[in-house]
């Protein structure tokens, strides 16, 4: 499989994969053997591994994916997208506007820049690539087969930017993915792919809502795409949240608030903030997860390429003549042309100087979007707990659990052990929840995750 087949491939659908942020997470704690778990300080279950992402706090990510604010206009990633001079060419997730937010939305913001810079540029141009995630890469494999001299540069020590695989055979029977690695179960394109590189996945259904008295109903989507649908005929954007409220519906009740916790913890951004005219995607029934590192992806795409890691872009100087990068580490380099992939929240920060500023158009685009904030932590244990059955005998166990009330900051989990065998959960967080997290330390997150287990456990 070349690098080519793998872009158009996995350009072609629609991935429903969450993009969690762009830069390097603390390092997982380790197992036991080699370095002790932090133990929560209650008398309950203690993980055998532990690892948790802070993608809100890190300084090359500054939250995790783009959404769109209500009162903002989706053409606002159009703007972003718009070439500087022929000199400066933008993507990333944030730039895609079938999809943001997701591998799609990535992989094609990349090939769409690629194609705008290679319209622009001579044959044997040197051209630099900023990030090494999946929209650098993308735009890195077309820009070197069109025979442009590119150099990558990220300021990670790894690349995979907003891909994160944790790869430790010892603390884990598969890598733990800290950032965008859940597919839609119609994403068969990048299934295919994947395959040929030897990594698995699993499907993982069935939802469980569980309230600390026991199973609950299922939470029906039919009123949140009733009130999204009568504030869509408004005449102005109104908030999701006050989308529910006039349609009768009581955000925080606590089965619509966990609908809502969920659909937060894909999107990265709180009901309140979240478009009705534009708003996120509800809950999935069913997501395909990969077993596997999926590092080897962006290693392929960016085969070709001079590969700089380590090498963060402080300030981009660009006029009629061509660009200047100046390298953290105090270096000057230059350029005929720059392709730009960093993390919308990076661009809203203050640590990429552009000079001259960038134009009035993106810089309102910039200010415009906004940088939504999703954590994940994982857990495994070496023996199984004692999740409650399933109130209803024979049913299957589901794989997607979702909390009902209670105060847990996690209310979205993964449960991996009914189609891998092994005692591993997954938990996603997002929006205000996401921003505590980010903010704890790891006993801290293990306690809170332990804490937010506690309605799926049976009592002892």
């Amino acid at each position: 499989m070349t690098r080519r087949t793998l872009l158009m491939g996995a350009g072609a659908g629609v991935l429903g994969v969450l993009l969690a942020s762009c830069t390097p997470e603390p390092a997982p704690s380790p197992t036991p053997d080699r370095s002790p778990t932090p133990k929560p300080t209650s008398d309950t279950i203690t993980p055998a591994a532990f690892a948790r992402s802070s993608w809100s706090t890190d300084p090359f990510a500054l939250g995790a994916a783009s959404f769109t604010p209500v009162g903002t206009q989706v053409s606002e990633r159009d703007a972003l997208a718009e070439p500087i001079d022929d000199r400066l060419f933008l993507s990333g997730e944030a730039t895609d506007t079938e999809a943001p937010g997701t591998i799609a939305g990535a992989l094609r913001s990349g090939d769409r820049a690629a194609g705008q810079l290679l319209r622009a540029a001579a044959t044997g141009e040197r051209v630099a690539v900023i990030g090494a995630g999946l929209a650098g890469a993308a735009a890195t494999a077309r820009l070197v087969a069109d025979g442009l001299q590119v150099t990558v540069f990220e300021a990670r020590d790894r690349v995979g930017g907003r891909i994160h695989s944790v790869v430790d055979d010892k603390a884990w029977p598969f890598p733990a993915q800290l950032g965008g690695w859940l597919l839609g179960a119609s994403d068969g394109e990048i299934r295919d792919h994947l395959t040929e590189l030897d990594v698995r996945d699993v499907s993982l259904t069935g939802t469980r809502w569980r309230s600390a008295d026991g199973d609950v109903e299922p939470v029906s989507t039919e009123p949140v795409q009733a009130a999204i649908a009568s504030a869509q005929q408004g005449v102005t954007d109104i908030s999701l949240e006050d989308a529910l409220t006039e349609a009768g519906a009581d955000p925080t009740e606590p089965g619509l608030a966990a609908l809502l916790a969920s659909i937060t913890a894909f999107s990265g951004a709180d009901a309140a903030q979240e478009s009705s005219w534009f708003p996120p995607a509800l809950p999935a029934d069913e997501y395909i997860a990969p077993l596997g590192d999926l590092t080897p992806v962006i290693e392929g795409l960016l085969d070709g390429a001079k590969l700089s890691l380590s090498s963060p872009v402080s300030r981009i100087a660009y006029d009629e003549k061509g660009v200047s990068l100046g390298i953290a580490s105090g270096e000057s380099l230059s350029f005929d042309r720059v392709l730009i992939t960093v993390p919308l929240g990076v661009l809203k920060g203050e640590g990429l100087q552009f000079a001259p500023a960038l134009p009035f158009g993106h810089r309102g685009a910039i200010a415009a979007l906004g940088m939504g904030r999703i954590e994940t932590v994982w857990l495994r244990f070496d023996e199984p707990l004692a999740f409650a059955a399933p109130q209803t005998e024979g049913e299957p166990e589901a794989a997607i659990w979702h909390a009902v009330g209670g105060d847990g900051l996690i209310r979205t989990w993964f449960n991996l052990a009914p189609v891998t065998g092994e005692d591993v959960v997954v938990g996603i967080v997002g929006g205000e929840a996401a921003d505590a997290f980010a903010k704890l330390d790891d006993q801290k997150v293990l306690e809170a995750a332990i804490a937010s287990l506690a309605p799926f456990l049976t009592a002892v």
